[in-house]
C-alpha cells in the first residue's frame, strides 16, 4: 500500500452533515490501490470492541493518481468517532488521527488508535449547521437573460439613438436596442414552453451602461427598462407560470454615478461617505484611479463591505427584492473578492425573507471556502463548463481525462452543493456556445446533452436554443432573434425534448452520476444516472469516428433508446452500442 497516498480531513468536504441524521465520509488512496476500504465508527463514550460498526466504503471518483472512497453513515447519537481500514490482499492496515496501524486493531493492542481520543471525530451533528440548499433548484432548468438584449416591450422607455432591433444587428459594449422587463413578460410563455424553471437576470438596477453592472441605485429598476412595480409584475406573471426569478447582484463594486461615490469625489475626506470606499489617498483621482477599483476599472470602485453604514444599506437590499419584490434568488457578482462576514451577514438576512431562495456566488475556481452552508448555496460550475467544452467542443482531452476532471469536482464539495451546482457552456462574459464550436451544431448538442444529463442545475444563454451565435464581449450580446424564420426551430425542439425528459424524471437531476466508460485516448464516454425509480445510461462519442461503447456489469436487463425507441439489451452483463461520430444516446432501463 502507498500510505503517502491516503488523506482524510475531518469536519470538511472529505466528512460533512448531508442532512439532519446524514454523514458523509470519504477518504482518498492511490488509484487501483485497495481490494477493501472500510470506516471503523462508534459513539466516542462508548467505544469498545463490542459496540464499533464496520460499513464498507465504494470507490465514488477516481482521477488519474487517485481513488476517493465514500459511505453514508447515521449515528444513532449523532456523534461520529471513526477509522478507517484499508485492505491489500492479506495486508490490513487502520488510520485514525494519531496515524497508521498495521494488522488487527484491538482495544488492548494499539493503545490510543483504538480509544476514542485518538479516532477521527464529528463531534456532534447541530441541525444548524447542516448546508440545506433549497430542494427546488435540483430541478431546476435557468435560463439567463441579458435585459438589454432579449426583447423590446415598451418603446417609450427607449434610451436616445437605440438602435434597430434586427437579426443582423452587431452589438458594441456601449449601444443600446431597447430591451426592458415588459419585453420579457410578453415572452414568458415562450420560455414556459420551452420548459424553463428559473430566469437569471443579469443586473436591472439603475446603472450607466448597457449591462448595468456599475450600480447607480441597489433599490430601483433602470428606468429603461422600466419600474419597481413592473419588476414586481414580472416576477408575479412568471409565478403564475411555475417560473422562479434569480436576480444579480454587483456588491463587489458600485458604479462610478452611485451617488455616494459622487459625494466623495466632491467632497474627499469629508465625505460621510469616504469609508464606503476603499481610499488610498486623497484627493480622489480617478486616472489612474488611487481607490481600489474592480479589475483596476476607474468606474467600479471597490465597495467597502465591512463599513457598517454600507453594509446596513446592502443587507437592505438583500432583503427588499427577496421580501418586497418576490424575486427568488441571488446571483452574487464577483463573489469571491468579497469578505466572508459580509456574505454570512447576507446569507441570515437573504434566508429571513425567504428561507427558500438560492444563493449562488461567481466564482471561477474551487469554491469550498463559501460552501459550508454558512454563505452561499452553489456557485457558478467554470471548471464544468471547462471540462465539457473542453472534451465534447474543442476535443482537446480525452475521456479519461474529461471523467478526472469532474470526478475531482465530485469530491471538491460536499454533495448538496454540488447537486445545486450552476451549470453553464456560454454567458454574457464568453463567447456562445455556437461560435466555440465553430458552427458545429453536432458539437453544440453533445455538450447541451452532457450538461442536461449531469446533476447540477443547468443554464441556458438567451438564444442558444434557436441557433444564436456570436464570439466574446460584445458579441455576445446580441439582440435576440424572434424572427421565426431565422430562428434554428430543429434546434429548439431538441432542447425542449432534453429539458422535458430531464423534469419528467428526477433521476436526471438528482440521482447517482457515475462513469462506466472513460478510457485513455478515446473520445467517448458512457455514464449513469439512477434513482429508485430509474435507471439511465447515456454514451455519448465526441470523436469524427463510429464508436463501439462496451460497459459491463449489469447482469440481465434491457434499455429503450428514448428518442427513437430503438430497444437494447444486455448479453452476459454487458451492454454494447455502435455510435456514429458526434452523437448520443440516452437509454432507459425497461
Amino acid at each position: 500500500m502507498l500510505l503517502e497516498a491516503i488523506y482524510h480531513q475531518p469536519k470538511s468536504q472529505y466528512a460533512y452533515a448531508y442532512d439532519e441524521e446524514t454523514l458523509h465520509i470519504r477518504v482518498r488512496t492511490k488509484r487501483g490501490d485497495m481490494d477493501r476500504v472500510a470506516v471503523i465508527w462508534g459513539d466516542k463514550y462508548n467505544f469498545s470492541d463490542e459496540t464499533i460498526t464496520e460499513t464498507p466504503m465504494e470507490v465514488f471518483a477516481q482521477d488519474s493518481l487517485f481513488d476517493y472512497y465514500h459511505a453514508e453513515v447515521k449515528p444513532p447519537h449523532l456523534r461520529f468517532a471513526y477509522a478507517f481500514k484499508f485492505e491489500q490482499g492479506k495486508s490490513v492496515v487502520y488510520y485514525n488521527e494519531v496515524g497508521f496501524s498495521e494488522g488487527k486493531m484491538q482495544s488492548s493492542g494499539v493503545g490510543m488508535l483504538w480509544s476514542p481520543s485518538g479516532m477521527f471525530e464529528f463531534p456532534f451533528l447541530n441541525p444548524i449547521d447542516v448546508n440545506k440548499p433549497p430542494e427546488w433548484v435540483k430541478q431546476a432548468v435557468f435560463y439567463q437573460i441579458f435585459p438589454e438584449r432579449f426583447a423590446n416591450g415598451d418603446p417609450s422607455l427607449n434610451p436616445p439613438e437605440t438602435e434597430a432591433w434586427t437579426a443582423d444587428a452587431e452589438p458594441t459594449r456601449t449601444n443600446f436596442f431597447g430591451g426592458d422587463l415588459q419585453g420579457v413578460i410578453d415572452h414568458l410563455d415562450y420560455l414556459k414552453n420551452l420548459g424553463i424553471t428559473c430566469i437569471y437576470f443579469t443586473p436591472f438596477f439603475e446603472a450607466y451602461s448597457n449591462h448595468k453592472y456599475d450600480t447607480i441605485d441597489y433599490l430601483k429598476v433602470d428606468p429603461q427598462f422600466g419600474t419597481n412595480e413592473k419588476a414586481k409584475e414580472l416576477v408575479d406573471e412568471a409565478h403564475k407560470r411555475g417560473i422562479r426569478v434569480m436576480l444579480d447582484a454587483v456588491f463587489n463594486h458600485s458604479g462610478y454615478y452611485f451617488p455616494p461615490f459622487q459625494d466623495v469625489l466632491q467632497n474627499g475626506a469629508n465625505s460621510p461617505y469616504k469609508d464606503w470606499f476603499h481610499i488610498k489617498e486623497f484627493p480622489v483621482q480617478t486616472n489612474p484611479p488611487n481607490y481600489h477599483a474592480f479589475a483596476f476599472e476607474p468606474h467600479m470602485p471597490k465597495l467597502n463591505t465591512e463599513n457598517p453604514e454600507l453594509k446596513e444599506y446592502l443587507l437592505e437590499v438583500a432583503r427588499y427584492w427577496v421580501e418586497d419584490i418576490g424575486i427568488d434568488g441571488w446571483r452574487l457578482d464577483v463573489a469571491n473578492e468579497v469578505d466572508h462576514r459580509f456574505w454570512r451577514d447576507f446569507r441570515a438576512t437573504v434566508k429571513r425573507a425567504n428561507p427558500e431562495a438560492y444563493i449562488l456566488g461567481e466564482i471561477w475556481h474551487n469554491s469550498l471556502a463559501w460552501l459550508g452552508g454558512d454563505q452561499f448555496d452553489a456557485v457558478m460550475n467554470y471548471p464544468v463548463t471547462n471540462s465539457i467544452i473542453d472534451f465534447f467542443v474543442k476535443n482537446e482531452i480525452d475521456a479519461e481525462s474529461f471523467m478526472g476532471r469532474l470526478d475531482q469536482l465530485k469530491i471538491a464539495y460536499p454533495m448538496q452543493a454540488n447537486e445545486v451546482a450552476f451549470n453553464l457552456l456560454d454567458s454574457h462574459d464568453t463567447p456562445r456556445l455556437l461560435t466555440i464550436a465553430d458552427g458545429n451544431k453536432a458539437r453544440m448538442k453533445l455538450a447541451a446533452a452532457f450538461k442536461l444529463t449531469y446533476f447540477g442545475a443547468p443554464c441556458i444563454y438567451y438564444g442558444d436554443e434557436i441557433g444564436m451565435d456570436g464570439g466574446a464581449d460584445p458579441g455576445c450580446r446580441k439582440p435576440m432573434i424572434w424572427e421565426e424564420d431565422k430562428q434554428d426551430h430543429e434546434l429548439f425542439a431538441f432542447y425542449q425534448r432534453l429539458i422535458e425528459l430531464r423534469k419528467n424524471h428526477p433521476a436526471l437531476q438528482n440521482g447517482t452520476f457515475r462513469f462506466l466508460s472513460a478510457e485513455k485516448n478515446k473520445g467517448y464516454v458512457a455514464f449513469e444516472r439512477t434513482d429508485s425509480q430509474d435507471r439511465f445510461v447515456i454514451m455519448m462519442n465526441s470523436s469524427d469516428k463510429k464508436a463501439k461503447i462496451r460497459t459491463s456489469g449489469f447482469g440481465k436487463a434491457a434499455f429503450r433508446d428514448t428518442a427513437t425507441n430503438k430497444k437494447y439489451k444486455t448479453k452476459r452483463g454487458q451492454l454494447n452500442v455502435a455510435l456514429p461520430p458526434l452523437s448520443f444516446v440516452i437509454l432507459k432501463e425497461q
